[in-house]
């Protein structure tokens, strides 16, 4: 019998030779770790074969070796494990029920479910990767571990809630109130326990009635209940903390989606379901199951719902809607980047998905036998049943469980959630190992092999007839203008005919695209799909409302995407998103710039009830962590291209709403600010992640270490909530940590040093250039000492000088500074500070006079100049007397001078609030309150209009005249 040491030892001498180089290399840096951190340890080896599986699994997965090289007590325990394909979950409940078994506090259960997925999933990667159990072995452990820490959560979170809350009680119509429990369904790959090592989980909560609580403080309605409840679930899981998370949670599946309510009970689940249902919810309804608390409670409310699924007679009427997701499917796997993703590339996991769930929507309803969630089981009945040829459903099944084979040793390597195939040899060499070929290329020969044979049954599935018989009208007359099949005379005659009033210039722009030397260059394709695409263009901007302005604005995106045509191709199969596009470039010169600079911006254009529908600030975050979460966490110039990119396509969406007079002018700064601040949030995750992961965790001064310890407080127009297209961020960066002392990592530094790089490293962040742009211009002159000060204050440092040193104009800004991002408890401290400086009392004759003077500083360095001299020249809606400025400034004047005696003055952040607080409290009479707050929200929208048509903001001073007299003597009266 040898020890383990010196068994892997031998092992990896032998292998040296014969494994590929990457994987030695990898195994040799992990057993190096393992030595070096667990000196003393070994055990004796009972399983002969238990170092070649080690080797096998530390080869394939990084996240096996850490968790064993931190954990080495897993090694004995995966020695003596069996390998059990039955009872997953019962063995769950056993394992984890003895871990909570325990737990006292919130804190204790994230905890606790963390260690207990991390090592479950040790030994789930373990067998997977040395085949020891089948793909669907694999998946349906993953499940059930699911299906537990979801349930035993849900369970010691809702006992904790009713031991402050009360119980919910309801019942059905003339029936006795019962105690009611929440239900989880899982839905996607967790309904049809098809989870992948590293999936989201798709969640809905329901309850069985309506009612309220009995014996709590107070009395909540039932979903009150249940919807706190589904928040405290969500965040036990879902939460990233130093243990990691236990599952990423998505409850967008729900009714209403992202906008609905978290929770909602069983009738108006039903009344959703039949009355607004649409046909892509019967498709994600297939794979519903229920997974926590009453299951008999929540198989009837399923039950129930079923009709809405699987009609009764052969589902004709799904076939438009298939044929719609399957257009839209297509349109994505022609998206850059797709080609290397094994799920939504072309042949892909997710096209054999539609392939199963097409039949059972259609046919689901009359055979029952369809009416399941497990994909292969499916599979089978298309083949029993006839519905598919034998040969057809045998290449499907065997794809899929490639496939996923593949997709495990991809997410295995890392525990994250990733299906693109990589591109450095060394990775790809642990692959080739882990899925048992030769080397990369002989698997890129067998997964070719399996997405050809996808693809081909995909393309047949609800195929439509009208494709092959669509031509485009070869002699359409934009199509001959673009190929230059007219004379001069002739292109001027059909732009005037065709409502162009510039027809000259037009025809030069047109001309000048068609002969340039960059369509000369593009290749054969690029040139093809142009020429079909310019004369459907040419026809959109013919009817638009500007024709003129609207092939100005739009040839300018055609140049950009040259070698990108596929862009073309998306918007020729969506000539609502092509129109559309016209539309908002006609409406603003900015957003046709912001288009043509970044044209992966056409795909908002791809759903247009989104484009025109701006997230709310928790979607926003879901999504941008869903985003990066398929990013690898030292992979920082890809995180940077999510977060541009992100933060592009939600400014347009935000700015398509306010061009298009859907979104009022505070809503749109909401959104705006939102936007910023969900990024500063990642922005503060990804900087932390790369310096703790070089220097460790700094400590604070009672020697705990920080986790981050840190905040950024935004200023100005971030921190009044009132951010413009285009702002830039006031920032201001402080830290909580300890002075003189080091971080606990292998390469320790102070922590100033290291706040000081932390601070660094997120300027770098937002405002490096990259291709996809700039994320944010950053001011950071508002920092104690300006620019001549540190990059990032301490809070002790930063207290002191609020409260020492600071000038009146810095409490000004402090008035509209907020925390955006980072430690919560530091946040607090600093409201707190900020209250103590903004109710001190003040001198209001030299409050005045300061503040009065810095006015006029600002307005003759800033203003118009010549604006306030004769009524025909311009006014500066910002600077200029009677302008944006003086409001913000009465607004500073009045929380300084009045705070000490009406502390609700400090509660806002905003000018509006704070006008309204003004008002509230007798100190701004009701008609100077409402023309203050009409100025602000008039001159405040005219600033954005500007902005959105690239020009400065300056109106007529005539035009503001009503607005400006009325502040220039409001302002006289508080100030002079």
């Amino acid at each position: 019998m040898e020890s383990f040491k010196s068994g892997v030892n031998r092992r990896l001498a032998e292998q040296s030779t014969r494994l590929p180089h990457p994987v030695y290399q990898t195994l040799k840096m992990h057993w190096q770790q393992f030595n070096t951190l667990n000196p003393d340890f070994d055990f004796q080896i009972q399983d002969p074969d238990f170092i070649d599986q080690l080797i096998i699994c530390w080869g394939g997965s990084d996240f096996v070796a850490e968790q064993c090289i931190r954990h080495p007590e897993y090694l004995e325990r995966l020695q003596k494990q069996t390998v059990q394909t039955t009872r997953y979950t019962q063995l769950h409940i056993r394992q984890l029920s003895s871990e909570l078994s325990n737990i006292s506090s919130e804190s204790q259960l994230i905890q606790a479910l963390r260690l207990y997925r991390n090592r479950a999933m040790v030994e789930i990667i373990w067998r997977d990767l040395n085949r020891q159990v089948s793909m669907s072995e694999t998946t349906a452990n993953l499940s059930a571990m699911a299906d537990v820490c979801v349930d035993q959560a849900l369970q010691w979170l809702g006992n904790d809630l009713q031991h402050i809350m009360g119980t919910p009680y309801g019942a059905a119509y003339g029936e006795d109130p019962e105690p009611q429990q929440m239900i989880v369904l899982g839905m996607g790959k967790l309904g049809a326990k098809e989870l992948n090592l590293s999936s989201d989980i798709d969640l809905m909560f329901t309850y069985p009635h309506q009612g309220e609580t009995r014996g709590g403080r107070r009395t909540l309605s039932n979903q009150e209940f249940f919807i706190r409840l589904g928040q405290r679930l969500i965040k036990v899981l879902d939460s990233q903390t130093i243990d990691g998370f236990v599952f990423r949670v998505d409850m967008r599946l729900r009714p209403y989606g992202a906008s609905g309510a978290l929770a909602m009970s069983y009738s108006a689940m039903e009344q959703y379901y039949q009355d607004q249902g649409r046909d892509w919810e019967r498709y994600a309804m297939i794979k519903a199951r229920i997974i926590a608390g009453n299951k008999t409670s929540g198989r009837q409310l399923l039950n129930r719902l079923r009709p809405f699924v699987y009609r009764r007679y052969i589902d004709f009427g799904a076939i438009s809607a298939l044929r719609d997701m399957k257009r839209l499917i297509q349109r994505e796997v022609k998206r850059k980047g797709m080609e290397s993703n094994i799920k939504l590339g072309p042949g892909g996991i997710r096209e054999i998905e539609f392939i199963a769930q097409s039949f059972q929507l259609i046919h689901g309803g009359r055979d029952r036998r369809l009416q399941q969630e497990s994909l292969l089981n499916v599979l089978l009945v298309l083949k029993d049943k006839g519905y598919m040829p034998a040969t057809a459903t045998e290449a499907l099944h065997n794809a899929y469980v490639y496939l996923r084979n593949l997709e495990h040793a991809l997410q295995a390597i890392a525990d994250r959630q990733i299906q693109d195939l990589p591109a450095d040899a060394t990775t790809q060499a642990r692959i080739a190992m882990v899925m048992n070929h030769q080397n990369w290329q002989a698997l890129l020969k067998t997964l070719e092999t399996h997405k050809d044979s996808v693809v081909k049954h995909f393309e047949t599935v609800v195929a439509d007839p009208e494709t092959n018989n669509r031509s485009e009208d070869e002699n359409d007359l934009w199509h001959a203008l673009w190929q230059g099949h007219m004379t001069t005379e002739e292109e001027l005659q059909l732009l005037s005919e065709q409502g162009f009033n510039n027809t000259q210039l037009s025809q030069q722009n047109i001309t000048r695209l068609r002969d340039g030397q960059a369509i000369i260059r593009v290749r054969r394709q690029s040139r093809e799909r142009l020429d079909r695409f310019i004369p459907i263009l040419l026809k959109v901007i013919a009817e638009s409302s500007a024709p003129d302005t609207a092939l100005v604005r739009l040839l300018p995106l055609v140049e950009a995407v040259l070698r990108r045509t596929a862009y073309l191709v998306l918007l020729m199969e969506n000539p609502a998103a092509l129109e559309h596009l016209g539309k908002l470039c006609i409406a603003s010169p900015w957003i046709a710039d912001q288009i043509a600079q970044n044209p992966a911006l056409l795909d908002e254009f791809l759903n247009l009830g989104d484009l025109y529908s701006p997230p709310l600030r928790e979607q926003l975050a879901d999504e941008l962590r869903q985003q990066l979460a398929h990013i690898p966490e030292d992979d920082l110039e890809s995180q940077m291209d999510v977060l541009r990119h992100f933060k592009m396509s939600h400014v347009l969406r935000v700015t398509a709403a306010q061009v298009s007079c859907t979104l009022p002018l505070m809503k749109e700064s909401d959104y705006l600010t939102w936007i910023a601040e969900v990024l500063l949030e990642q922005v503060v995750a990804i900087a932390w992640h790369n310096l703790t992961e070089r220097h460790g965790y700094p400590q604070n001064n009672d020697g705990q270490l920080c986790d981050p310890g840190f905040i950024i407080i935004g200023y100005g127009k971030l921190g009044g909530i009132e951010l413009g297209p285009g702002s830039d961020l006031d920032l201001v960066f402080v830290h909580d940590g300890a002075i003189n002392k080091e971080t606990n990592g292998s390469r320790p530094i102070d922590s100033t040093t290291f706040y000081t790089r932390l601070g660094q490293r997120i300027i770098h962040i937002l405002q490096t250039p990259t291709s996809s742009g700039t994320l944010y211009e950053t001011d950071m002159r508002l920092r104690p000492s300006g620019s001549s000060g540190l990059l990032v204050s301490s809070f002790a440092a930063f207290e002191k000088y609020q409260q020492e040193e600071a000038w009146t104009w810095e409490h000004q800004a402090l008035v509209r500074a907020r925390v955006v991002a980072g430690d919560t408890i530091l946040a607090d401290k600093f409201e707190q500070l900020r209250c103590k400086v903004l109710v001190t009392k003040r001198d209001s004759r030299p409050l005045r006079q300061e503040i009065k003077d810095m006015r006029i500083k600002m307005r003759e360095h800033l203003g118009s100049q010549s604006g306030n001299k004769d009524d025909n020249q311009q006014f500066d809606l910002k600077h200029d007397e009677g302008g944006i400025v003086d409001i913000e400034f009465l607004m500073q004047y009045a929380v300084l001078n009045y705070a000490c005696d009406y502390p609700t003055l400090i509660k806002w952040t905003d000018n509006i609030r704070i006008s309204e607080e003004l008002e509230k409290e007798g100190l701004l009479n009701s008609d100077d309150a409402y023309w203050l707050r009409e100025s602000y929200k008039t001159f405040r929208l005219a600033v954005h209009q500007s902005a959105l048509q690239n020009e400065p903001p300056l109106v007529p001073k005539q035009s503001a005249d009503v607005y400006r007299t009325k502040i220039i003597r409001i302002w006289k009266n508080f100030i002079f």
